[in-house]
């Protein structure tokens, strides 16, 4: 599955293709590190693959009005609406931090259009110590916006053959979990040049005050994510596995290192951490440790036979 040879040779080293080459499997999700420098404090991020950054727009954004995140049962809704400093204030006041670190640094990026997409590839391809762009078509707590692109086939591989004529950095797809076929939308990404597609983004869900007949959410309906979806990522994960030749990043309620062994065994590459970072700082670099750990001890066998072995 993998689309390059890896010259690392820790025992969890893994290529995702076009340069990504992570020496363990491990990420860290969008919109759960910020952009890394506050998370930093908390917990020694050079242990991990790389992180992924908070989604990144054209122009800044504000987000949605609180009340936009409830816990729930083994979850999290959020409704965040993709708040963030905006591309030219990312590269002058993120990108210093991020460029010092010893981890790859994979950048969220959304808009509203292909075009503003695009524009935000234009300005960051300028930029070094980028590793790669994941492309955030699903977002539930946006509506009308970039869920659009990641539920149907054609706008899925418009807008990654469009941003693949940018880049020659590592080009991921993050896929939503809300349509009927994940694997179908997956292969439109990978003919349109992706390098690889993480998945699953949150699930809607709602919360309400029977008490108060009122939603919890401002925004009514919100992304569910958290231990309580990951059944449903499992399940996505291995779809897209059997559908597509590019490497997979999984995510969707991993809490441990037991969490990220069953999503390598369905077919993921490697995985990303995120809800989990507000309850646990420091889950991603034991994660990663466990990992490296378990694969050092040569009757476990390699790590990349491991992806993708299970047995039906």
């Amino acid at each position: 599955m993998l689309t390059t040879e890896l010259t690392d040779t820790r025992p969890a080293a893994i290529s995702l293709g076009r340069g990504l080459d992570l020496k363990n499997p491990v990420l860290l999700a969008s919109g759960t590190a910020s952009y890394g420098e506050e998370l930093s404090k908390l917990t020694d991020l050079s242990k991990l693959g790389g992180i992924v950054t908070k989604a990144i727009s054209l122009e800044v954004r504000e987000g949605n009005p609180p009340q936009r995140i409830v816990e729930t049962p083994a979850g999290m809704l959020n409704t965040i609406g993709l708040a963030n400093v905006g591309v030219e204030t990312f590269i002058k006041e993120k990108m210093p931090f991020l460029r010092a670190q010893q981890f790859h640094t994979v950048v969220n990026i959304v808009g509203k259009s292909i075009e503003d997409y695009a524009e935000v590839v234009r300005r960051l391809e300028e930029v070094e110590d980028i590793s790669g762009y994941e492309i955030n078509l699903s977002c539930p707590n946006v509506k009308g916006e970039c869920i659009i692109f990641g539920v149907d086939e054609r706008a899925t591989f418009e807008i990654t053959s469009t941003l693949r004529k940018l880049t020659h950095r590592h080009l991921m797809i993050k896929l939503t979990p809300n349509v009927t076929s994940i694997g179908t939308i997956a292969l439109a990404a990978e003919r349109g040049g992706a390098d690889s597609v993480s998945l699953i983004n949150t699930v809607v869900g709602m919360a309400v005050n029977y008490k108060t007949r009122k939603p919890l959410l401002k925004n009514v309906t919100g992304g569910l994510s958290g231990p309580a979806i990951k059944p449903i990522a499992l399940a996505k994960v291995w779809e897209v596995y059997n559908a597509v030749k590019i490497p997979i990043v999984g995510m969707g309620g991993i809490t441990n290192f037991d969490d990220a062994m069953e999503f390598f065994l369905v077919g993921a590459s490697a995985v990303q951490i995120g809800t989990m970072n507000f309850v646990n700082p420091t889950v991603g670099t034991s994660v990663a440790e466990q990992i490296e750990q378990y694969f050092s001890d040569e009757t476990h066998g390699r790590f990349k036979d491991f992806i993708g072995s299970l047995k039906i």
